[in-house]
């Protein structure tokens, strides 16, 4: 079976975390995972990657509400609302 969009948003901010997938939940922060502006942009470009899709993402204005990074589950549910604009 396929992993779904959060296990793989899960793995790739784990990753940049330096964690355990299993070590990052929906509820967690970047901030919390000690994820830095340098492991957001890398976690946005691998999103890209990975899902084929376009981010909207201003690395300098992290606050805009264009893609929400402000918990993983919301970073899940941007990507989600993402792929499915793109279909």
């Amino acid at each position: 079976m396929a992993d779904s969009v959060a296990d793989k948003v899960i793995a790739i901010i784990a990753e940049q975390a330096m964690l355990e997938p299993d070590e990052v939940s929906l509820e967690s922060t970047l901030e919390s995972l000690s994820v830095d502006s340098l492991g957001l942009v890398e976690t946005v470009f691998a999103i890209e990657e990975t899902f084929n899709v376009q981010v909207p993402f201003n690395a300098n204005d992290p606050e805009s509400k264009a893609f929400d990074v402000s918990s993983v589950e919301s970073i899940v549910n941007a990507v989600e609302a993402l792929i499915a604009d793109a279909k």
